[in-house]
């Protein structure tokens, strides 16, 4: 059986946004959430870059123009976060997916908050 990559992390990480899901609950604006998981994770030594300035790398050139990525952990995580009632859809997926290859990141971890149970959705590449 082969290991799950970062699993005690993401599991924290999960955990960290339910809390967050309990206390504020589902109708805010992404940045909300933002900013209480930024909180969750300053209260429990946590070490993030939130929007994270990133670069793409085409044919051996540096594209004039970034991304951000909400969070940045361990340098092998990105999280974005949703708050969107139509649930974790394609284009949050090919995202999520088109910064794991921009930015060299092996996990994707997609949370959203939008609906009245928490959903989240482990990419990896």
């Amino acid at each position: 059986m082969t290991q799950l990559l970062y699993k005690e992390e993401v599991y924290a990480i999960v955990g960290f946004c339910m809390e967050v899901k309990r206390i504020l609950g589902y109708g805010f604006s992404e940045v909300i959430y933002k900013d209480a998981i930024e909180e969750e994770f300053l209260e429990n030594g946590l070490a993030f870059i939130r929007e994270d300035e990133l670069s793409v790398n085409y044919k051996g050139k540096i594209l004039k123009h970034k991304f951000k990525a909400d969070f940045t952990l361990i340098n092998n995580i990105i999280l974005e976060v949703k708050s969107g009632e139509d649930g974790i859809i394609d284009k949050s997926i090919s995202q999520t997916l088109n910064y794991l290859r921009a930015s060299g990141c092996k996990i994707g971890l997609i949370v959203n908050f939008g609906k009245t149970r928490l959903e989240y959705k482990r990419l990896i590449v």
